[in-house]
């Protein structure tokens, strides 16, 4: 199962490289709205690639969290106050 992942994960890193290279070239040239949508597939896919790799280590590790779960930095913004 491994195996599968990691190719996941280097596909997707492919993509994400290619996609933002095509974003900043057609944002360059001044086609903002294909420079936009393409920027935003890469990000959508920097955040699959992100997840990809959180969901391997999780597997690894056995410090697999079952839920909703928040990044430490997003919850270190909302600290609840006494």
């Amino acid at each position: 199962m491994l195996y599968y992942q990691k190719k996941g994960i280097q596909m997707c890193l492919i993509i994400t490289i290619v996609m933002s290279i095509l974003a900043i070239q057609n944002l360059l040239s001044e086609n903002y709205l294909t420079g936009a949508i393409q920027l935003i597939i890469s990000i959508g896919f920097l955040l699959l690639l992100i997840n990809n790799i959180r969901r391997t280590r999780c597997e690894r590790n056995g410090t697999c969290y079952n839920g909703c779960s928040i990044t430490n930095w997003l919850s270190s913004l909302f600290k609840k106050k006494s």
